[in-house]
């Protein structure tokens, strides 16, 4: 609340222990001239408040306390408001209140950290307060940065200084009845000095900166300036309506922070509009009847009277800070004044168009219409700043020769007269007394005389020739000059009967009708009007012409003949004078009508594995003209999706070859004549659609074609066949000539494509269907899809360069719009284990460590950037036979095993030993010279062991047939050898196997003398190739 209490100086200001709600005394005077009053500043709790001493010092003062302030002429004092604050003033129920409140668009986190924000402007008479930044809040998070121009926008403040507290209340009283301030009818020293101020500057705008501007010292950066008066913006002059004012202004170059004070630049942007509103009624010279020159001084040649500033008596000690405020704003570059002028036609207080724009003090109005009214104005701009338009000058235009008038009309005519007309055009101020009308006699030279001048609006021009053309032009005169002539326009006088006409000429012929048309009889006049009759006669029909048309036209269509019959025509002519002989007889005939369909197509003879012969009749109605040949059409399967066209000619027989057994055909006939082509007819087996009505627009896609898939919608054919269109037919191929093929047929306006390869272009085309059949395919709409993993590779080719080795190559499949970016092979032994044996972007691999005469299986993957594509087949591969294993196993036989070998032969080796009685007997065993060897079979490597070969070292090797067991005989007794097998095939001997030391046993010793020696056993020497 504001309450008027009694002044208080500075310093007790400063106590925060004064009690500062005490009842308000009554207002006091301040030097004179007014009630000063006292603000009460509440300071809400947790909230700062500081204020500046006459001493310079500042002083904070903490919530919750309500410090008073004087203000000396009762308005509000200046209160400076951090940036990204604004000040507020509302009055409720008589008490003004001053809220600081967030800018709305303000920014904390975009101030400058180089400089701190500059101190509060200055008041006279009170302390200014800068909220303390260490007792406010932290901002809230919706808070922006300052704009320029705004309260808080002309300083540049540190990161570290981004105050936010709640806004506290400035409450203020209504001014009494008895305590109104004064009028101001004069300017102070202030006043004046600003004026004189704005009066350079607009000189420096009109005529350019002045020479010494450079040496002007740089204004201070730290310089406090004045707000604009409160008293200026309750008088009325902070805004005029009807103009702009700007808010804000330019930067200094001299400032080092690059802005000021929001309060200088409305201060001058005030005042500048003021002096922009100073500019004096413009005078109106050299009228003329559409043009008039309107001339303006320029604003502030002459004083105007300002008002004064708040502050009456602020003089003393403000010389120095006015000095250096002039040389500051002499700093700002002038901006160039402009001005507006506005035109209106609707009294001064109707609307205004703008006529000119520029920096001139004249402009030349033009386009302005004779003997009319205007009022002109003009306003003054510089920048964003509007001045008051000026008051609007009156001035009417001068009278002038009447416009050009329209050509006259014919309103009536005969073969000696023609009667005109016309209108009389705008007199410009001054009334038409005569026209003039001209006319060329007749002769078409182009030279003109004058046939009538009066007053009229019409005349009758008489003893014309008939037939005869005449041209006219027209003009108007009034007391201030002639108009200029009209365009000439062409008359004809009437003539006589109209000649003969040309023979009518067939325009175009149907199967029932005739479209015909003629000329208009050579020397008729355009303006005659003239009647035709046609008449036709019917070859054989014995009647003789008929009339069949009666009127002003030039062409007739005869309806409801006969297909493909003569008819004959001749046509007169006739007018109001008569009527003329008739023209040349002329003959034409109709159409023929499109055969019938042929009969069902029927089979001649067996059908053939590859081909059959097929045949039909010719159709029962010809249409009126001889049928010129057939056309067979042939399906695959029993959709009847994809018709071929395999014959043409005259005959009534086919074969069709080049069929595929097994399959199901379906053909078809139609024929042509001159009368068209027929229907289709019956299909065997298959029914294929009619003709197209229309072709109708391409469809068009939507969305984003998919790697598989495709959404198209399209609209219905212009052309419908005269049906409705029952359903749409849409065909799908590739963009390089593939054959086309349906994927959709409905009555729906749209459709999605699927089962499309990925990355590929296709081309679509769209056809209707109604009654009558299918229309023909609209343009090609080609569409590409996106991509897609790739095909799958082909089956791989495997090359075996060894038993162990082999060379596996495939080839790059399609990539569906992404390059192939890696290879995936799989091998193994089983088509079901296969394991990835290769990853890389190579087109081959080599296997190695394979096992000869063995099955593999193999297959390939290509994978890109949208994923891994199918695999290819599997493809087997056997590895080439090879020379056998190594021998493994080699063990001397026992005694035991000796035995068991002679004596279990098996039945294939009793059966050689029937067949060969020859065969030697098996030596007997001896340890001491024979040495008994048993192995396993090693692998055979696909091909049949036939032999082993034992090697002993240095004695021959020994090759025995395909056993595992065998004695070696003629040994030296009690001797060590090496031995090693290795096994033979039909490709070869295979690895040695490892070797075995084997010993014979020593000789026994020589029986005691007188003894008999007794035979030994006879073991089998040799054991068969079975297995023991």
């Amino acid at each position: 609340m504001a309450d008027h209490t009694p002044s208080l100086e500075s310093s007790r200001l400063l106590n925060p222990d004064l009690p500062l709600l005490a009842p308000p005394p009554p207002p006091a005077m301040v030097n004179g001239d007014g009630p000063q009053q006292v603000i009460l500043v509440q300071v809400n709790p947790g909230e700062a408040f500081t204020i500046r001493r006459d001493d310079g010092q500042y002083q904070c003062i903490t919530g919750p306390a309500q410090v008073p302030m004087m203000s000396p002429n009762g308005s509000v004092p200046p209160i400076y408001v951090p940036p990204g604050y604004i000040s507020q003033i509302i009055e409720e129920n008589g008490v003004r209140r001053v809220l600081v409140l967030p800018q709305p668009e303000y920014h904390p986190g975009s101030h400058s950290p180089l400089h701190p924000g500059a101190p509060p402007p200055h008041h006279a008479h009170l302390p200014t307060f800068i909220p303390h930044p260490a007792m406010m809040p932290p901002p809230p998070p919706h808070m922006y940065s300052p704009v320029p121009g705004g309260p808080g926008g002309g300083a540049e403040i540190g990161s570290q200084y981004i105050p936010q507290y709640h806004a506290p209340h400035f409450c203020e009283p209504d001014a009494h009845a008895g305590h109104t301030r004064p009028a101001f009818s004069h300017r102070d020293e202030r006043a004046n000095k600003t004026y004189e101020r704005l009066q350079k500057k607009l000189k420096e705008r009109q005529g350019g900166a002045p020479k010494d501007k450079g040496a002007s010292p740089p204004p201070s950066p730290q310089k406090n300036h004045k707000g604009p008066s409160s008293t200026d913006a309750q008088n009325g002059l902070g805004q005029t309506p009807g103009s702009k004012v700007r808010q804000g202004g330019r930067s200094s170059k001299g400032s080092p922070s690059g802005e000021r004070e929001p309060e200088e630049l409305d201060e001058d942007s005030k005042a500048l509009q003021v002096l922009l509103s100073t500019l004096s009624k413009p005078t109106v010279t050299d009228i003329q009847a559409r043009t008039a020159l309107l001339t303006w001084a320029a604003p502030g040649s002459t004083p105007v009277p300002t008002p004064a500033t708040a502050e009456d008596g602020e003089e003393g000690g403000k010389e120095e800070e006015e000095e250096e405020e002039e040389g500051e704003s002499e700093k700002k570059t002038p901006e160039p004044m402009s001005y507006e002028v506005s035109v209106s036609n609707n009294g001064k207080d109707g609307k205004y168009r703008t006529v000119y724009s520029g920096e001139d003090l004249s402009a030349t109005l033009e386009d302005l219409r004779p003997a009319t009214d205007y009022h002109a104005r003009v306003q003054a701009l510089c920048g964003c700043v509007q001045g008051v338009p000026t008051e609007a000058v009156s001035f009417t235009t001068l009278s002038c020769e009447p416009d050009t008038p329209t050509p006259p009309r014919k309103t009536s005519g005969t073969k000696s007269a023609l009667v005109l007309q016309w209108k009389a055009p705008c007199d410009n101020g001054s009334k038409i007394q005569n026209y003039i009308l001209q006319w060329d006699e007749g002769k078409g030279t182009g030279e003109y005389e004058q046939c009538y001048y009066g007053p009229q609006k019409q005349y009758r021009v008489t003893k014309l020739s008939p037939a005869s053309q005449y041209s006219f032009r027209l003009a108007a005169k009034n007391d201030l000059g002639t108009s200029g002539f009209s365009e000439a326009v062409d008359f004809f006088t009437s003539c006589s009967v109209p000649a003969p006409p040309v023979a009518p000429e067939l325009l175009q012929a149907g199967v029932s009708w005739l479209s015909l048309q003629w000329q208009r009889p050579a020397g008729s006049p355009k303006e005659d009007d003239i009647y035709y009759a046609l008449d036709m006669e019917e070859e054989g029909s014995g009647y003789g012409f008929q009339p069949r048309y009666d009127g002003e036209e030039l062409s007739c269509t005869v309806k409801n003949l006969r297909r493909s019959t003569k008819y004959r025509f001749r046509v007169s002519a006739y007018n109001s004078e008569g009527k003329s002989n008739p023209s040349q007889v002329a003959e034409f005939s109709t159409c023929p009508d499109r055969p019938s369909a042929p009969c069902r197509p029927v089979l001649k003879g067996k059908v053939l594995p590859h081909s059959f012969k097929m045949g039909w009749e010719g159709p029962k109605d010809d249409g009126g003209s001889e049928v010129t040949k057939y056309i067979v059409e042939m399906s695959e399967g029993l959709s009847g999706t994809l018709w071929e066209l395999v014959y043409s000619g005259a005959a009534l027989e086919h074969v069709c070859e080049g069929l595929r057994p097994g399959c199901s055909y379906q053909t078809r006939v139609y024929c042509t004549s001159q009368g068209g082509q027929s229907p289709l007819s019956e299909t065997l087996q298959v029914q294929t659609p009619p003709v197209p009505p229309g072709p109708c627009l391409p469809p068009r896609v939507v969305g984003k074609p998919k790697a598989r898939e495709v959404q198209l919608r399209w609209a219905p054919p212009q052309v419908d066949g005269g049906s409705a269109v029952s359903c749409y037919s849409l065909e799908v191929g590739g963009a390089q000539g593939e054959e086309f093929r349906e994927a959709h047929q409905g009555a729906e306006l749209d459709c999605t494509v699927s089962s499309l390869l990925p990355g590929r272009t296709y081309s679509f085309r769209l056809r209707a269907a109604n009654k009558a059949g299918f229309g023909p395919f609209s343009e090609r709409s080609e569409v590409t899809t996106g991509p897609g993993a790739p095909d799958a590779c082909r089956a791989p080719h495997i090359i075996c360069k060894s038993p162990t080795c082999t060379v596996i190559t495939w080839e790059t499949p399609v990539c569906n719009g992404a390059p192939v970016s890696e290879f995936r092979l799989e091998w193994g032994a089983a088509e079901g284990s296969m394991q990835v044996c290769y990853t890389g972007t190579a087109l081959s691999h080599e296997m190695k460590g394979l096992h000869p005469a063995t099955m593999y299986f193999c297959r390939i993957q290509a994978a890109n950037v949208a994923g891994s594509g199918p695999f290819s087949e599997v493809v087997l591969c056997q590895t080439p036979c090879s020379v056998p294993a190594a021998v493994s196993s080699i063990h001397a036989l026992r005694e035991a095993e000796l035995g068991r070998g002679a004596r279990g032969s098996t039945d294939d080796e009793e059966e050689e030993e029937d067949e060969d009685c020859d065969r030697p007997s098996a030596p007997r065993f001896c340890p001491s010279s024979c040495l008994g060897l048993g192995w396993e079979p090693p692998c055979d490597h696909g091909s049949e062991i036939t032999a082993y070969c034992i090697d002993l070292g240095d004695r021959q090797p020994i090759t025995v047939g395909p056993v595992t067991r065998y004695i070696i005989q003629h040994l030296q007794p009690d001797t060590s050898y090496r031995i090693r097998i290795q096994a033979l095939n039909s490709l070869g001997a295979g690895p040695f196997s490892h070797m075995v030391k084997l010993k014979t046993k020593p000789l026994p010793p020589p029986p005691p003398a007188g003894m008999h020696r007794p035979e030994p056993p006879d073991p089998a020497a040799e054991v068969g190739r079975g297995a023991p």
